[in-house]
């Protein structure tokens, strides 16, 4: 009877059937991982709990990993132009906050209770774990337990009914939205001209400046009956055919300095090749291409850059960076050597390395622990969560340190999440659920009420801000909306409605910005 008593088989039976629960769809929603806490909660009503040291280490996992995925978006998110999608995340997460102090102050709930209802409503464990360090008290994940089914399914609901509600057009939406991204992220087009200006006859390409002067890369040159991989010092001649890459108007610069396009085609050269790598050496990560001199030497062009589902077109200065992916042009025999320049190993982006993580977890329980006097008698500290979670942001963002790459693949990541994660709900589950009846009798229907209102409320005011006052397009408002409240599942539920990636962009924009803030807004929650 001790071996069905112990701590270890307690953790893995209920993680076993909260792990097959949340598997169960009903209408395509599921709880998924969450559904352990659901069953640690059950588990806790009958007495059982799980050691505090399971807890931490699956909550130090767990917000290392949210870091990790949240770092690169959260400080590239203050460059781009998605600060009227980030306005967003902050009218929701503080509409929020402040509906749910003023709720917790008609209804006289505790403002701990409250917190939980805060972060469940809007589907944060993260928020839950910073709030149950900071207030050591089971009343945030009994809250929590309330709100969550109510923030899994509400945020669903009303991102797939807002478009009747609104009266939305989407096949217009998607329109305008293709429209607008031909505009922003122009087509990458491919063209051959012919050298007819007198002016750069005998002339080298370094010498004319050609790749800063038009923004186009040059992939080959035809001239005296032979195709090469041009360098900066290829001597252009009268009637030299360059075949070039870049966007119209950049082509059109290159015209008009060069020469005519023509549609003669370039003969085969069994010696050129055109090929595509995957960055993974550690070696050139996080150099720009000015301080590889190598490509030079192999007359190697590197025409585009894929990244994050986008190409660029590279310049001197562009670093590379881990899992890009780069086209590039040369002399066949050089290929191979590329290969292993560029390191092209697919298994590494799916390798997870522990070294870099538990160092990264150190130096976030070393950020932690540090104090910060606010008056004579009283200081402030992150604490281990709030540690970690500065520690992957700002690692992730750098990248690489040394032979220290601090980025996580995303399947490597999900499994380090998930597997943080379920020790995390196994703990606090247990412990709330030792109150949850209790708390539930005294408090009665105001608590459902309450979950109610902090989803819907914030979510309208969010839709009509975006739609009306900032006059977003819909299909990335409700990207944006579901990034606010961090809710895969809502994000999963609209992707039938279009054909674009509008909605999985916008949701990638906010999403890193908004795990952030909520729990920022958690935390002043509590100091009311």
């Amino acid at each position: 009877m001790d071996f069905f008593l112990s701590d270890y088989t307690v953790l893995f039976l209920l993680t076993s059937l909260g792990i097959i629960l949340g598997k169960i769809k009903i209408k395509g929603i599921s709880l998924d991982n969450s559904a352990i806490f659901f069953v640690a909660l059950l588990f806790g009503h009958w007495g059982f709990r799980i050691p505090i040291i399971i807890q931490q280490i699956g909550l130090a996992f767990f917000m290392y990993s949210i870091g990790i995925q949240a770092g690169p978006g959260f400080f590239e998110s203050f460059k781009k132009q998605g600060k009227q999608l980030l306005l967003l995340a902050v009218i929701l997460s503080f509409s929020g906050g402040i509906i749910t102090i003023v709720l917790s102050k008609i209804y006289h709930i505790d403002i701990l209770l409250t917190v939980g209802l805060f972060a469940g409503s809007l589907t944060s464990a993260s928020s839950l774990a910073i709030t149950i360090e900071n207030t050591q008290s089971a009343l945030p994940s009994i809250g929590f337990g309330i709100a969550f089914p109510f923030g899994v399914i509400g945020v669903v609901l009303i991102t797939r009914l807002s478009p009747k509600i609104f009266k939305i057009d989407l096949k217009k939406e998607e329109k305008l939205h293709l429209n607008d991204l031909s505009m922003d992220y122009p087509k990458i087009l491919t063209k051959n001209f012919i050298v007819e200006n007198p002016d750069i006859f005998e002339k080298s390409i370094g010498e004319l400046k050609l790749r800063s002067l038009t923004n186009t890369n040059i992939s080959k040159v035809y001239q005296r009956y032979t195709m090469i991989s041009p360098s900066a010092s290829t001597i252009l001649k009268n009637e030299d055919i360059l075949r070039a890459s870049g966007t119209e108007d950049d082509l059109l610069k290159l015209e008009k300095l060069i020469g005519k396009e023509t549609n003669v085609p370039l003969p085969i050269n069994r010696k050129y090749a055109i090929r595509h790598f995957i960055v993974t050496n550690n070696k050139i990560i996080n150099k720009s291409l000015g301080q590889l001199p190598l490509l030079q030497m192999l007359n190697i062009t590197i025409t585009t850059i894929r990244r994050s589902g986008i190409e660029i077109i590279p310049n001197i200065n562009t670093k590379l960076r881990f899992g890009d992916r780069v086209n590039i042009a040369g002399p066949e025999e050089n290929m191979k050597k590329m290969r292993t320049f560029f390191g092209n190993e697919k298994s590494k982006l799916d390798e997870l390395n522990f070294l870099p993580i538990v160092l990264g977890i150190l130096i976030g329980i070393i950020i932690g622990h540090i104090s910060i006097p606010i008056s004579e008698k009283t200081s402030i500290s992150l604490g281990l969560t709030g540690g970690v979670l500065i520690s992957a942001l700002i690692l992730s963002h750098i990248g690489k340190t040394g032979k220290i790459i601090w980025n996580i693949s995303g399947p490597s990541n999900q499994f380090l999440r998930k597997l943080g994660l379920i020790f995390f709900l196994s703990g606090v589950g247990t412990d709330a659920g030792a109150k949850i009846i209790d708390t539930l009798n005294n408090n009665g229907l105001n608590l459902f009420f309450m979950t109610v209102t902090i989803i819907v409320l914030p979510m309208f005011i969010t839709l009509l801000f975006g739609r009306y006052v900032l006059k977003l397009n819909f299909l990335r408002l409700l990207g944006a909306l579901t990034g606010s409240m961090t809710s895969t599942p809502a994000l999963s539920a609209i992707e039938p409605l279009t054909k674009t990636n509008a909605p999985q962009v916008a949701y990638a924009t906010v999403y890193p910005i908004a795990l952030i803030l909520i729990i920022i807004v958690s935390q002043l929650i509590i100091l009311f």
